[in-house]
């Protein structure tokens, strides 16, 4: 029997943009297409859309990628269980399918977002569109995100508009693995079958894919507690929902039908109920995949198993002409959705009603011209040699989008260093007036130049970070980790500690450790604080593992193991049990016994005072001069709290530096550091020429640099 392998499903994830598709359909050539799968497609793929345009309403709709996940597992499960990929030949026709039925248009939205995004986004975005470009055509976007939602300076960037596909690259890893695992089962069943004895295939081919479910869920759960950013986006984590619905196809026919057909309505409709109350139940607040992700999960087994199409059966609502078409356009309305959802915002400057309703109608517009005119072509193998014309559309396809994308990242990273050029040169004994100089200086001396070019240019800035962050120097989630980096060869040994506050000043003091015959040696994390304060942070582990952390630097730092300790930290996440009023209060006492314990141990301690950040209302700072056309006064900011109840007020806290000038200790010393930003008592996105942020809450590599005098001259003052 000739079977047609077709994948097309959509799914969604949480909060930023996450959403893929290609669950497939396995239907034979004289059986008709099952309508409850393209109902499932239908309400995974609306769950995903509804989310992404109204996530505050539909606040669970990411279980849609879960759906899907569990289809794709049932159907390509059904047609490598028919059709086993036990030789070479078998395995490279089935990868062909999968390159005749994703790529064509996959490739297709792919190239057109990167060109759109050219055109209608700010340049701010173009180096990270590109990059995730590249990681979506090479389907690895998934790791992708995982390497940035696992710190946090990248989990709050703005969502790129090829986002989405990391479901679309976790199933195609899928799909390149599962079939050497049916093969390589069907072969050991086989082997013992050969000797005359031995279990039947559906017990080897079940057993297999059960250790696999139970090895993925186990994990899923363990990582989703331990650090649930990267377990999101991982593919171990999601294996087992592939192997659930591997499962049922492996199962099928041995369970359902024995229910009846009361039974077998009743379990679809309670499956359906489950995945739409995940959909409406859940929110981003939910730990997710872990156990959470076995309701909609086990809900879409249910509906699968149960093949339901008797009187009171969801049947009737599958039959309905719209959903079918919907059903088998998902594939293409997923791919659609996610860069109408991000571009058409950054064309007319708003996400409204209407916007809303455009992008609904175009979505579905382009979606159906795709999918008549791109999937339904391509689907269908042409040529005397279709297995060889599929790979080499593949290798084409794929080469030309990872080439456009990485010429446009070329461009970008030519522009950061023709800023790095001009900051060498002005640092070098060009202009006085040049980046931190013009704050310290003031205005009479260096008047402002509105229209005047700043660098880094937008489209760097939000990657001119220190060299703390490639350099991979931050312990990051979930703490169990002890990354130190080391910069310069001099005699006088600074420790630098602190979080990515500390970090961020990292620039300066390269420079000074030039100048000064320093050795610098970072103790950075990411949020947690170098102190005994209890944090609020995701789990237990964390919480356990920060305080493990502040103690051990402790023990490192203290004593004559540095000439001076540098320190600096931001208060992002609350004390547990406070408020942010009481989080202060709290802090401040924890930082006050730390830098006790420092002091009593003999060490020279210096604490820099941290930055006043951005309100919500400016959020990241190129991004606020991009939307604004570097309207520098809209992204400007107060440096002080304009009013006791402003839902920011956190941002004006810093407990480190209210402890450090409290304490009446000759080797705790501060820095005052405000003028460097916020000149006569406002914060500026741009000073002398230069961006001051990156994001928004850490200054830019560029800036920083030029605090290296002002802070080398205070903090030889406070020494003293």
């Amino acid at each position: 029997m000739v079977l047609d392998v077709d994948a097309g499903s959509p799914r969604a994830p949480r909060e930023t943009a996450g959403v893929g598709p290609a669950g497939g359909r396995v239907r034979a050539a004289t059986e008709p297409l099952r309508q409850d799968i393209q109902g499932l497609r239908v309400v995974a793929v609306m769950l995903v859309v509804l989310f992404h345009l109204w996530p505050n309403r539909i606040t669970g709709g990411y279980v849609g990628v879960d759906v899907f996940f569990v289809i794709s597992g049932f159907l390509i499960t059904s047609h490598l269980v028919r059709h086993p990929p036990t030789t070479g030949t078998l395995l490279a026709a089935f990868w062909a399918r999968r390159i005749r039925r994703l790529l064509p248009a996959s490739l297709l939205v792919l190239l057109v977002t990167l060109v759109a995004s050219r055109l209608v986004a700010p340049e701010v975005a173009w180096a990270a569109t590109a990059r995730e470009v590249v990681a979506s055509a090479l389907y690895v976007e998934n790791w992708s995100l995982a390497s940035k939602a696992v710190d946090y300076l990248g989990a709050d960037a703005a969502a790129t508009p090829v986002q989405h596909f990391w479901s679309l690259s976790t199933e195609e890893q899928f799909y390149l693995v599962w079939p050497l695992l049916v093969g390589a089962l069907v072969l050991l069943h086989g082997l013992r079958r050969g000797t005359g004895r031995g279990p039947s295939q559906r017990l080897v081919l079940g057993t297999g894919m059960a250790l696999v479910v139970l090895a993925s869920l186990l994990h899923s759960v363990d990582l989703t507690a331990s650090d649930p950013a990267r377990a999101y986006f991982v593919t171990p984590t999601r294996a087992w929902e592939f192997g659930a619905g591997g499962l049922v196809a492996i199962l099928a026919g041995s369970g359902a039908p024995a229910l009846g057909a009361l039974g077998r309505t009743l379990l679809s409709w309670g499956g359906l109920v489950a995945i739409v109350v995940s959909g409406v139940w859940f929110t981003s607040a939910t730990p997710f995949p872990g156990s959470a992700a076995l309701l909609p999960v086990l809900g879409t087994v249910a509906v699968i198993a149960a093949a339901a199409d008797g009187p009171g059966s969801p049947a009737p609502l599958w039959r309905l002409p719209g959903v079918q078409w919907v059903g088998a356009a998902s594939y293409s309305i997923y791919l659609w959705h996610w860069p109408m959802i991000v571009l058409l915002p950054a064309l007319s400057g708003s996400l409204g009603r209407l916007d809303k309703a455009v992008i609904l109608v175009l979505t579905f517009a382009l979606s159906g011209l795709t999918k008549r005119y791109v999937e339904d072509r391509f689907r269908v193998p042409r040529g005397r040699r279709p297995l060889l014309a599929a790979y080499r559309f593949a290798a084409a396809g794929m080469a030309v989008v990872v080439v456009l994308g990485l010429v446009q990242v070329y461009e970008v990273d030519t522009r950061a260093e023709r800023a790095r050029q001009v900051l060498e040169t002005e640092l070098s004994g060009g202009d006085p007036c040049f980046g931190a100089g013009s704050a310290v200086l003031g205005a009479k001396a260096c008047p402002p130049e509105p229209g005047a070019a700043v660098v880094p240019e937008l489209a760097v800035a939000g990657e001119d970070k220190s060299d703390a962050y490639p350099d991979g120097c931050f312990t990051g989630i979930p703490y169990d980790g002890r990354a130190t980096c080391r910069y310069g060869n001099g005699s006088v040994k600074v420790a630098l500690v602190g979080n990515s506050h500390a970090g961020q000043w990292l620039p300066a003091l390269q420079r000074l450790a030039e100048r000064n015959d320093w050795t610098i040696t970072t103790y950075l994390i990411s949020v947690c604080n170098a102190s005994k304060a209890p944090l609020r942070l995701a789990n237990a582990e964390q919480e356990r593992n920060c305080a493990a952390y502040a103690d051990w630097v402790l023990e490192e730092t203290s004593g004559r193991a540095y000439d001076l300790v540098i320190t600096s930290e931001r208060q992002s996440v609350q004390v547990r049990g406070q408020d942010w009023p009481g989080t202060e209060r709290e802090a401040r006492k924890a930082y006050t016994d730390y830098l006790r314990r420092w002091a009593r141990s003999g060490a020279k301690v210096v604490v820099l005072r941290d930055q006043v950040v951005p309100g919500r209302e400016i959020g990241r700072v190129p991004e606020c001069l991009a939307r604004t056309d570097m309207d520098v006064e809209a992204c400007s900011w107060p440096l002080r709290s304009p009013a006791p109840a402003d839902p920011d007020a956190q941002r004006f806290m810093d407990p480190l530096y209210d402890a450090a000038k409290a304490l009446d200790d000759p080797r705790v010393r501060w820095v005052d550091t405000h003028d460097l930003l916020c000149p006569e008592g406002t914060c500026r996105p741009v000073i002398g020429g230069v961006v001051t942020l990156f994001d928004a809450s850490h200054y830019t590599a560029t800036f920083a640099a030029t605090t290296a005098p002002f802070l080398d001259e205070r903090i030889r003052r406070a020494t003293r």
